[in-house]
């Protein structure tokens, strides 16, 4: 399966986005839940872009347009 690009540096972090996409899309998580994930996931070494702009908005439009991906 090829990994959606959320804007992270590595395929490594995109992986590590769309694992919260897909718990957030099926579970139906709020945005403050989806943001303190990112946050999370951004003090992690390799990963402090979690919380960039860019990455922020392409989790929003994944999750808001409901991807048959996801």
């Amino acid at each position: 399966m090829n990994t959606p690009y959320y804007g992270m540096f590595t395929d490594e972090g995109n992986a590590a986005v769309h694992e919260i996409v897909v718990v957030a899309y099926r579970i139906n998580i709020s945005w403050k839940i989806v943001m303190q994930m990112l946050e999370k996931l951004s003090r992690v070494k390799g990963f402090e872009e979690a919380t960039d702009t860019a990455v922020r908005d392409e989790v929003w439009f994944a999750l808001s347009g409901r991807l048959n991906n996801v």
